[in-house]
């Protein structure tokens, strides 16, 4: 595509959104609250098209293509689910957390009234930590999604991109991320479909041939790509619990649990999300299947792209504003939700309004430095070492979610649950003790819980989320009865 019309249709479809948010907020006073919860404002509909929004970055557009292209059908399916199930368990736990604790705005307050201030500054660094990848990583994918469909320096649109949602998050906080929102998740849902369509409705039978097919340049060792294969049963789980349990700490999804106008709002919004995420994400894997079908692809995590081949310059078109959109509705939310877990979680809401909004906007330059792969320290940050940064937080997460969502249980103690969180990741040391006969090999899987693979290793996650959640229970019933002793 010529290059100055897709500059064109970034700076308009980034205006557009730009301008949106500035009215959500443009009339309004805004105190802290209103600017990190937007408490009470929103029917099921805008809570449903808001999660939704805020879940599908532009990495729908890579991620699930690139799963499906090296695993086949169980990581497609692992991935699709993956994208539900942090809403679904919202629909359920949201409420309850909700009712237990109304002037909340994130996780890590709950956590707080529950466990205690040093466990609240342990959830806020896990959530910090993962939001601050997926931010990075979103600016990393939009510079390669505009350099791939007009050949756009990448840092470009990484700036706009930035400068735009930084100023109208900074401006209007949650308020501006969720009317955008709205509008970015009718954009995406109407844009994929006639894309979709418009590539593949005429050749149907030749989509699915290629769907079955394994990669023909591939083996065991090499990319799988096909629909067919069935025995990654076990990658596809470890998606599953890995991602399920970072998402639990996605505090743009809390947010909107309180921004929700009552407990039926929220979980019939997330219910709502649900559905329109697991099937857009399960499409876009078996798309990888497909591209695999054509051989090795030098740069798997473009698979998608690949099959766009020659299309019209209005389909590309197309793809650009969907890529501006996608990225806006991930991007806003993750400024404003790390803005709040760093002034209400790890600041112990010491931080006022002024300083929030600072938060906002001083993270955005950072983020973009990372997302231009710099090396710092001999630290490299390419897409094996932000996946490395994924895990190592999706790790932390699954050793820390059952020992916070069991607390809805009036039988746990606090104190057990803190133990529980240690004794997850120690879990993993005992694994990999019994799996290699080495303390060293266990002590590294915390740092690097994957495979021979390099893909999420199952036993890990297994282990810390049952161990953890054991030792809750069970160290519950322990201190309960000694006390009555």
């Amino acid at each position: 595509m010529d290059i100055y019309l897709a500059y064109g249709l970034m700076c308009v479809t980034l205006g557009f959104f730009g301008y949106t948010g500035y009215l959500a907020a443009a009339k309004k006073e805004i105190d802290t609250d209103e600017y990190l919860s937007a408490r009470g404002t929103q029917n099921w509909q805008g809570i449903g098209l808001s999660l939704f929004a805020s879940g599908m970055g532009i990495w729908i557009l890579f991620g699930p293509s690139e799963v499906g292209y090296w695993g086949g059908f169980w990581d497609v399916v692992g991935y699709a689910v993956s994208a539900a199930t942090p809403f679904i368990l919202l629909a359920y736990v949201g409420p309850m957390i909700r009712r237990k604790l109304p002037d909340g705005v994130t996780l890590a307050d709950y956590v707080r009234m529950r466990i205690g201030r040093p466990m609240q500054i342990y959830v806020g660094i896990i959530s910090v930590t993962y939001m601050f990848t997926f931010l990075f990583a979103e600016f990393t994918a939009i510079g390669k999604a505009m350099n791939v469909l007009s050949d756009m320096d990448p840092l470009i649109p990484m700036l706009a991109v930035g400068m735009v949602t930084a100023a109208y998050t900074a401006y209007g906080g949650l308020p501006a991320s969720l009317r955008t929102d709205r509008i970015q998740a009718w954009v995406v849902l109407w844009l994929i479909v006639t894309l979709l369509l418009i590539l593949f409705a005429g050749d149907l039978s030749s989509l699915f041939s290629d769907a079955k097919a394994y990669n023909p340049e591939g083996d065991e060792n090499w990319s799988i790509g096909s629909m067919s294969y069935m025995d990654s049963f076990s990658s596809g789980l470890a998606l599953v619990v890995a991602i399920t349990a970072a998402e639990m700490f996605s505090q743009g999804n809390w947010q909107r649990a309180w921004a929700s106008e009552d407990e039926a709002a929220l979980k019939k919004g997330a219910i709502l999300a649900a559905s329109l995420a697991l099937p857009l994400v399960f499409i876009m894997g078996v798309l990888g299947t497909v591209a695999a079908a054509k051989g090795t692809i030098s740069d798997p995590s473009a698979a998608f792209f690949v099959l766009l081949g020659d299309v019209h310059e209005l389909v590309i078109a197309g793809f650009i504003v969907l890529g501006i959109a996608l990225v806006c509705s991930s991007v806003d939310t993750l400024q404003n939700a790390i803005s709040a877990s760093v002034t209400r979680d790890l600041s112990d809401g010491k931080m006022n309004l002024k300083q929030a909004r600072i938060t906002t906007i001083a993270m955005i330059p950072l983020a973009i430095f990372l997302a231009t792969g710099p090396t710092i320290l001999g630290f490299t940050f390419n897409a094996a070492s932000v996946f490395g940064i994924f895990l190592f937080a999706d790790l932390l997460a699954a050793a820390t979610v059952l020992p916070v969502l069991l607390t809805l249980w009036e039988r746990i103690d606090s104190r057990a649950s803190l133990a529980g969180a240690v004794f997850g990741l120690l879990s993993v040391v005992i694994y990999g003790l019994i799996t290699s006969d080495s303390i060293t090999t266990g002590i590294g899987l915390i740092i690097s819980p994957t495979n021979e693979f390099g893909l999420a290793n199952l036993g890990v996650f297994l282990s810390a989320l049952i161990g953890s959640g054991i030792v809750t229970i069970i160290g519950s019933e322990y201190l309960k009865r000694s006390h009555s002793n």
